[in-house]
């Protein structure tokens, strides 16, 4: 029951729940820049339950790595997407889900599928823990939907960022935090992939003026036909 948690624990479920919620906002959002206003704020949601988490296992460096979360996921790595997507000429870029009722129904059944397989890894006496861990598996295998119902690669990216702000929450709720030297070496790991991916998606718009994902593998079977 939510009443017998303490209001620390209360507010992390809270929290979890804010951050699958705009799981299934980045999943549903038809613009581009709205997706990523909203993953802008789901780096902000990470920010204040590791903070939460900070204060409730009283470790201190959890601080620092909040700050750290707020700063790259929040705001930098969403600046240099909407950047990206200006210079992209992507400003006002919309993208219709196929099936949206159907994608929805298969994001639903993650999340229960997710709560089912970490009912017998988890152990009853720490529900509190196995409900965290089912929230950050249910924001990771979201973010992989994205990335398979997705069809611009940019809106593809932000779902691999989602699958990242997953893994980190469970880190980050369900151990106590990981090593400070393994939260900076992942951030710079994140940092040096988005830079990346802008490279990437310069190039593949140079080639074929095109970022739709579909589109590219149109060419490349037309390609396999040719030779």
């Amino acid at each position: 029951m939510m009443t017998d948690l303490s209001l620390l624990h209360q507010w992390m479920f809270l929290l979890s729940g804010m951050i699958l919620f705009t799981s299934f906002a980045i999943l549903e959002q038809a613009r581009l820049v709205a997706t990523i206003h909203v993953f802008s704020w789901q780096g902000v949601l990470v920010a204040l339950l590791t903070a939460v988490v900070a204060l409730n296992e009283e470790h201190f460096h959890l601080f620092f790595s909040a700050a750290m979360t707020f700063f790259i996921k929040a705001m930098l790595i969403p600046w240099m997407l909407h950047r990206l997507v200006r210079r992209l000429g992507l400003d006002h870029h919309r993208e219709m889900l196929d099936h949206p009722a159907l994608v929805t129904m298969l994001a639903i059944i993650l999340v229960i599928f997710s709560y089912w397989l970490v009912l017998p890894i988890v152990s009853a006496e720490l529900q509190f823990s196995r409900n965290i861990i089912a929230i950050s598996l249910a924001v990771v295998l979201i973010g992989f939907l994205m990335m398979v119902v997705k069809h611009q690669a940019v809106a593809q990216v932000l779902g691999f960022m989602s699958i990242e702000n997953g893994l980190f929450m469970a880190a980050v709720s369900a151990t106590g935090g990981m090593p400070l030297i393994v939260e900076l070496g992942v951030a710079f790991d994140v940092l040096v992939a988005m830079v990346l991916f802008g490279v990437f998606f310069f190039q593949i718009r140079e080639s074929i003026d095109s970022l739709d994902v579909d589109q590219m593998n149109r060419l490349s079977e037309q390609e396999d036909t040719e030779t």
